[in-house]
């Protein structure tokens, strides 16, 4: 598989010019999916400006100045996607990495670069009892205690210990990761469960109106306000 592929055909999440070069490099597998995540190189080099050229990106790399979510990351190439944090080492910055309202990932520097939300995906019981559960981010974790599916936890980074379970339930505070909304952060209004293999639906409201969209684009925020700095 090439590690590379040509800017015209790049998903949506890249906000890169698509003519200026016919190249541009692709994450590599790792714990985000190729749709969801951009390569570390593409931060470091587009976004933030701080080197010219992939050599120099390597090089940055290679010292271990950049660590995301708290761990040194060597990879040019390693995914990164929402919500994960970006630290450059010799300045001591954060950023968080966001969705915008086109649907593109972006960078903010933020001060609280210790701790991370992640969307619970699945759940299922382990050897010994022990709930096991998979997060967007493509972290486990083996819990005794009962967590539900489209849950949200907010972990503390490197570590990634619980700090708080927020509920995917009505008059929670969610942003939209997919679909012609995505990027809108409202409340759950509603819940509908729909049988058989029918998606079910949410309807949520937001600055802008009342609407309606898929479970599976719904990310859990918050309760009253986000948890995270940077999002509203």
């Amino acid at each position: 598989m090439t590690a590379y592929q040509k800017r015209l055909s790049v998903p949506n999440l890249y906000p890169i010019s698509k003519k200026s070069n016919k190249w541009v490099v692709k994450p590599s597998p790792g714990p985000h999916s190729y749709k969801k995540s951009l390569p570390l190189l593409v931060f470091l080099r587009d976004f933030l400006k701080k080197v010219d050229t992939k050599k120099e990106a390597k090089y940055a790399l290679e010292k271990g100045l950049v660590l995301v979510d708290g761990r040194v990351r060597k990879a040019y190439r390693f995914p990164v996607g929402l919500f994960d944090v970006i630290t450059l080492v010799p300045e001591s910055l954060s950023y968080r990495v966001l969705l915008t309202s086109k649907g593109n990932l972006t960078l903010k520097q933020v001060e609280d670069a210790n701790v991370k939300l992640c969307r619970i995906n699945t759940k299922q019981k382990v050897k010994g009892g022990a709930i096991q559960i998979g997060l967007h981010d493509g972290t486990t974790l083996h819990l005794n205690e009962s967590y539900k599916t489209k849950d949200s936890l907010l972990l503390s980074i490197p570590d990634k210990k619980i700090l708080k379970n927020l509920r995917y339930e009505e008059e929670s505070l969610v942003i939209v990761t997919g679909g012609k909304h995505i990027g809108t952060i409202g409340k759950i209004k509603k819940i509908e469960m729909k049988e058989g293999s029918s998606p079910n639906m949410v309807t949520i409201e937001s600055q802008t109106g009342i609407f309606d969209t898929i479970d599976d684009y719904v990310f859990v925020i918050g309760e009253e306000k986000p948890e995270l700095d940077g999002l509203i």
